[in-house]
């Protein structure tokens, strides 16, 4: 089994900047593992303006942030890049076991960051009834879709959650010709920054239901409608107060949750050796602090490899 100084499982924001910086603090032999066919993660179908403020002083796109990344990243001769690269086991030796095309490939690390992100919250955890039609979709699905595949889900929206990624995609949707007919929260404030809020529903005059549910999803073969309920402090639906919303299409965008079945497989945390960052270890609101702080977390791996 081949033994590598330094692995990291994940090619978006936060990955690249610990390989970044594990490099510039002395590891000269890293491998970068990314399941997708292009490092950059999430910043790929983020399109919208906003990103690097406060690490570039300027004002790009996901893709532009994460292309000053992939740029300096390619420079270094000493980071492989493992595209396609999907992990499926890890042990608390720290063997990882990762199938990439026409190959099954087992390496053990000396040291290794997980750079994992997050996944979406689905319709399952909201407990919201109802049948299951064609036209419910999480709202980072419903991002990739119309920013990468060029789809447009649907033509009539309501938004369950004011999570960033669907108050961004509430606007997005406006701008391909779709109607955004409600933004549904349940908590008394948004999730999101209130930057998103003023910039992708105020400025659009989208209307937003707060201290309310959906109750209920309607339709057999495609949405056709959302039944919505205002709720008291407690979370509970105040009686009389359901309405109907038509649609045809409902996203998702309740939150995220860390991506950490492999440190869950390898025993849980803390592992002599093994490191967190990004938004596997905790969720963040903006990338340039994901940057930041992955970097450190690229310097203790050296220090710990320095060590060893």
């Amino acid at each position: 089994m081949i033994t590598r100084d330094l692995v990291i499982i994940g090619g978006g924001p936060a990955g690249m900047a610990a390989a970044i910086s594990a490099h510039e603090n002395g590891v000269r032999d890293i491998l970068l593992l990314e399941r997708d066919q292009y490092l950059g993660g999430i910043l790929n179908q983020c399109v919208h303006t906003g990103f690097g403020l406060e690490y570039f002083k300027e004002v790009l796109t996901g893709p532009e942030y994460a292309g000053r990344f992939i740029k300096k990243l390619s420079a270094v001769p000493a980071i492989e890049v493992s595209l396609k690269s999907f992990c499926v086991s890890l042990t608390r030796e720290k063997e990882i076991t990762y199938i990439r095309p026409g190959a099954l490939e087992r390496i053990r690390a000396k040291a290794l960051v997980m750079a994992t992100g997050c996944r979406e919250k689905t319709r399952e955890m909201t407990h919201i009834a109802g049948t299951r039609p064609a036209g419910i979709f999480s709202a980072g699905l419903a991002q990739k879709l119309i920013n990468i595949e060029g789809l447009l889900p649907g033509r009539e929206i309501v938004i369950s959650g004011s999570g960033d990624i669907g108050l961004i995609m509430a606007r997005r949707f406006l701008l391909e010709g779709a109607k955004v007919n409600a933004v549904i929260e349940i908590q008394s404030t948004t999730r999101g920054l209130l930057r998103n809020v003023v910039q992708c529903v105020e400025d659009f005059e989208i209307p937003v239901y707060y201290n309310h549910r959906i109750s209920r999803i309607r339709g057999r073969d495609r949405v056709e409608a959302v039944d919505v309920v205002k709720v008291d402090e407690k979370f509970n639906d105040v009686k009389g107060s359901d309405f109907r919303i038509s649609c045809d299409t409902v996203l998702i965008s309740v939150g995220l949750i860390p991506e950490n079945e492999l440190i869950e497989m390898a025993g849980g945390m803390p592992i002599d050796g093994i490191f967190q960052c990004g938004n596997s270890l905790r969720v963040y609101d903006i990338v340039d602090s994901v940057s930041k702080d992955s970097a450190e977390t690229g310097r203790a791996a050296a220090e710990y490899l320095k060590n060893a």
